[in-house]
C-alpha cells in the first residue's frame, strides 16, 4: 500500500497545458470565467471530452468548467511558489496559510466566511475571488482536492464546508508550508 494521493486525470489534464506553454488553451479558459460555468463555447474544446456522459447538465459539469477557469487563472502571471504541484491540504488549509501570510487576516476571514456560506450559483464569484487573494499570497493550491470538494459542495450536511471551516480554525498543525515535510510538496 502507498501514500502516494492518486491525481485525477482532468487535473493532470489542466497541469500538463501549463507545462507545456499552452498559453491559447489557458487564455481560452480564463475567458470561460466572465460566463456561468459551462456555458462558455470557448472553453467546450478543452472541457467537453473530460465530463462523464452521466455527469453532463449537472453540477458536476460546472465544476469540470469552473475548475479549469480557476487553474488557468491562477497559473497567469507571476509567481513561481504558487505554481507548485502539491497533494496534501484542503482549501481551507491553503486559506490559512494566506491569512497568516497577509496583513489583512480579518478581512481575508470574512471573505473565508462567505465562502463557506456561497450558494453554487455565488460560488463562481466568491471562489475566484479567494484564488485570486491565494495567488497574490503566493500559496500553492491541492488542484486535485478542490475539485473533488466542489463536486460535493451542494452536500445537504454541507461536510466540505465543515472539512474547510476547520481546517482553516484549527489548533496549530502544519501551519505553514515551511513546516510541512518536503516529501509532501510535488514541483
Amino acid at each position: 500500500m502507498t501514500d502516494e494521493v492518486q491525481i485525477h486525470p482532468y487535473i493532470e489534464y489542466l497541469y500538463s497545458l501549463a507545462s507545456q506553454g499552452q498559453r491559447g488553451a489557458l487564455a481560452d479558459l480564463r475567458r470561460g470565467l466572465s460566463e456561468p460555468p459551462a456555458t462558455a463555447p470557448v472553453m467546450f474544446s478543452y472541457v467537453a471530452r473530460w465530463v462523464p456522459e452521466d455527469a453532463r447538465y449537472s453540477w458536476t459539469e460546472k465544476v469540470y468548467y469552473l475548475i479549469a477557469g480557476l487553474f488557468a487563472y491562477y497559473q497567469s502571471g507571476s509567481g513561481t511558489e504558487s505554481k507548485r504541484r502539491i497533494t496534501i491540504g484542503n482549501f481551507g488549509d491553503h486559506c490559512r496559510i494566506a491569512a497568516k501570510k497577509g496583513s489583512q487576516s480579518a478581512s481575508f476571514e470574512a471573505r473565508f466566511s462567505t465562502l463557506l456560506k456561497a450558494n453554487p450559483e455565488d460560488l463562481p464569484i466568491v471562489l475566484r475571488q479567494m484564488i485570486s487573494l491565494l495567488k497574490s499570497t503566493d500559496v500553492p493550491i491541492n488542484w486535485n482536492q478542490l475539485f473533488h470538494d466542489l463536486k460535493r459542495w451542494n452536500s445537504e450536511s454541507r461536510y466540505i464546508q465543515r472539512q474547510w471551516a476547520n481546517s482553516y480554525w484549527s489548533s496549530p498543525k502544519r501551519d505553514d508550508k515551511e513546516n510541512q515535510p518536503e516529501s509532501t510538496l510535488e514541483k
